[in-house]
């Protein structure tokens, strides 16, 4: 690409001189080159916040560009799919039939604006959110070739990113946008830099600094009785609100050892409205002892306003569970499959190899529905292999109930125990475990990585808001659907209701307002029993997919089809799986019915409700001085209102008593 287009930018200090004072493009316009056109067009649309894209070109008699239009992204409406036709990849429908548009007539070389439409028919993305426009993903060549002079070749592109964002500008809004892939894509060859010198104490001083950065940041040590350090925890407040959301299903791992000082690194990790990893906060512990787990689950309670998860997927330890039983009484515990895995391949290796015995022991784990038949099928597999005195699948049977679902199927769990979204995890912190890092430099990774799982989720959100997904029935449920859940959790919905075609259902009684039906799948022989009510539209099935998944199962589905729903029951969509699932703190919702009996707790909930709200604005706000001047004189009304409001200042009166 030719940068002296790029280079000029930059030699005038900030792209957006090149619009002027009036800061938009007009009719008159010149550029040299086709280049030029493109990145004047570009530039003036990551600024506007949208994404263009190439549009029709006009040739003269010799071949050369005589006309070039670049459309909106959003221009046009997607073509109908063939029938029949298979991708790979199934694109999000992001056309709404967009006019904006520009035109360049080309004259003796010279690029002229003819036509130029700004009006435009959506919403531009926000500041934070152009990083993710298609067209203004790239890092410039010019700059790169800066940022290269800089850079030591010794670093990581792990990095390197964190320098390309200080020097072009943070993540979430100046310069040309870019996602980590493509920083990487840049700059693949450099290492990672090690931070060095760093005891408890330097980690001490890094959660204090942190606090003073983030007033909402908490963290706790616990002491010996030598008053030495032992066990750390602390949460940002971004955390916290993400807890907010998404605590009602929690991970706790403690697989990942540090090895410069063999220190337990247990991150506390939940599962967020795009099915993807969210980070609650994390630990380090001196040993695996019951106190110190009792510390731990005390302290994060503490920092999440005292809400209990509904479920907690550890790996086994007597420890661990005797913590969990007296600090988290409310709250069910479980055994993350993908480490029953990792050690059933340590115990039961050569009977692993036999295909008929993993057959047994994949149903035992994943497809027994009831009780009976997971004991049924458990004997049979003993039996027939002669597992009677293997001692580690005697204490695993003991286990029983914290990892067979025939034992919690009306648990919520979100399949955050799954075997895929255990490797997930462990993907994610391979790191500590692998390198010999000090802990402040565990605590700079643990920060990347957060970083890194929250830009994963603005692009979703991005996705979302700006895309519906390919409809293959474009009416009733299916249309329904698509608008409430997040493009993954549709994905998955979707699934379950192009399944209803292979479900055969029948009606074994009806009293008019109670209906009971059987359902079977083609190919299988287990018959399902879905129970609804015409008076109230509630529905279950005896799979219980919606108890612990938080989604309709096929056969329920079956029913409503049945019936001639052509949307889903309202009490049948879960917040925590829609698109809107962070615009309102889903606390209000029942997940902390206990702990807003308490006044205390009652404010914690009102704070993080105001916090969702204002953190958005703040961000924005803080992105120019303009910004930040409104916010100001918004906050300084608010505060007079509130100085007005007999009910706050009662209240205040009364907290400074």
């Amino acid at each position: 690409m030719d940068c002296d287009w790029q280079r000029n930018i930059l030699e005038k200090g900030d792209k957006e001189q090149i619009f002027g004072e009036s800061d938009e493009l007009k009719v008159g316009m010149e550029v040299s080159n086709e280049t030029e056109a493109y990145e004047l067009y570009n530039t003036y649309a990551f600024k506007k916040g949208f994404s263009i894209r190439k549009g029709t070109v006009r040739r003269d008699a010799q071949n050369n560009v005589r006309q070039r239009d670049y459309f909106c992204s959003k221009e046009g409406f997607p073509l109908d799919e063939e029938i029949g036709e298979v991708k790979k990849v199934r694109r999000l429908d992001t056309r709404t039939g967009c006019k904006a548009m520009i035109r360049f007539t080309v004259d003796d070389g010279i690029w002229k604006i003819t036509l130029f439409n700004p009006v435009h028919n959506h919403e531009f993305a926000k500041p934070e959110e152009r990083q993710f426009l298609r067209s203004s993903r790239h890092i410039p060549s010019v700059r790169a070739a800066i940022i290269g002079s800089k850079v030591d070749v010794s670093i990581r592109p792990t990095k390197s990113h964190s320098y390309l964002e200080k020097e072009i500008g943070s993540a979430g809004n100046a310069g040309f946008g870019f996602t980590d892939q493509s920083g990487h894509n840049c700059l693949q060859r450099m290492k990672e830099e090690m931070i060095e010198g760093a005891d408890g104490q330097n980690l001490l001083n890094y959660l204090k600094h942190q606090q003073l950065e983030d007033s909402n940041f908490f963290y706790s040590v616990q002491v010996d009785q030598y008053n030495r350090i032992t066990n750390f925890f602390w949460r940002d407040s971004r955390s916290k609100l993400d807890y907010d959301c998404f605590g009602d299903v929690v991970l706790f791992d403690t697989t990942f050892r540090t090895k410069k000082y063999n220190l337990i690194c247990a991150p506390f990790v939940g599962v967020d409205h795009h099915w993807k990893n969210v980070l609650f906060g994390c630990a380090f512990l001196l040993d695996e002892s019951t106190d110190s787990f009792s510390w731990l689950f005390e302290t994060f309670l503490e920092s999440m306003g005292s809400k209990q998860p509904k479920t907690i997927f550890t790996d086994e330890d007597n420890a661990m569970a005797n913590a969990i039983e007296t600090m988290l009484p409310g709250t069910h515990h479980r055994l993350c499959t993908w480490n029953i895995s990792k050690n059933a391949a340590q115990y039961l290796a050569s009977h692993l190899a036999n295909a008929e015995f993993k057959e047994h022991f994949n149903k035992c784990f994943h497809d027994c529905i009831t009780e009976a038949e997971f004991e049924a099928t458990w004997d049979d597999m003993v039996k027939k292999f002669n597992l009677e005195n293997n001692s580690w699948l005697k204490k695993l049977y003991l286990l029983r109930e914290k990892w067979c679902p025939a034992f919690s199927s009306d648990t919520f769990t979100a399949n955050i125990g799954s075997d895929l979204r255990g490797e997930n995890i462990n993907t994610t912190f391979h790191q500590i475990s692998t390198k010999t890092m000090d802990l402040i430099g565990l605590a700079h990774h643990y920060e990347k990585k957060t970083k890194v799982l929250r830009l994963a989720e603005s692009e979703e959100d991005f996705r979302c808001k700006n895309g519906m997904p390919r409809l293959k029935v474009n009416t009733g449920i299916f249309k329904h659907a698509a608008t409430e859940y997040t493009i993954k959790m549709y994905s998955f919905f979707e699934n379950e209701l192009l399944s209803t075609f292979g479900v055969r259902m029948m009606e074994v009684s009806n009293d008019g307002n109670h209906y009971v039906y059987e359902a079977i799948e083609e190919g299988h022989q287990r018959v399902y029993i879905i129970q609804y009510n015409s008076t109230t539209s509630m529905i279950c099935c005896s799979c219980k997919l919606f108890e612990s998944m938080g989604l309709l199962c096929r056969h329920a589905l079956k029913v409503l089809d049945l019936k001639n729903f052509t949307s889903i029951p309202a009490q049948y969509i879960v917040k925590r799986w829609t698109r809107g699932a962070k615009k309102q703190n889903v606390m209000g919702g029942g997940l902390c019915e206990e702990s807003t009996k308490r006044a205390k707790s009652a404010q914690s909930l009102r704070l993080s409700e105001l916090m969702h709200e204002g953190n958005n604005v703040f961000s924005i706000g803080s992105l120019c001085d303009s910004g930040t001047r409104i916010v100001k004189e918004k906050l300084v009304e608010a505060m007079k209102l509130l100085e007005s409001d007999e009910d706050t200042t009662s209240m205040l009166g009364t907290s400074n008593k």
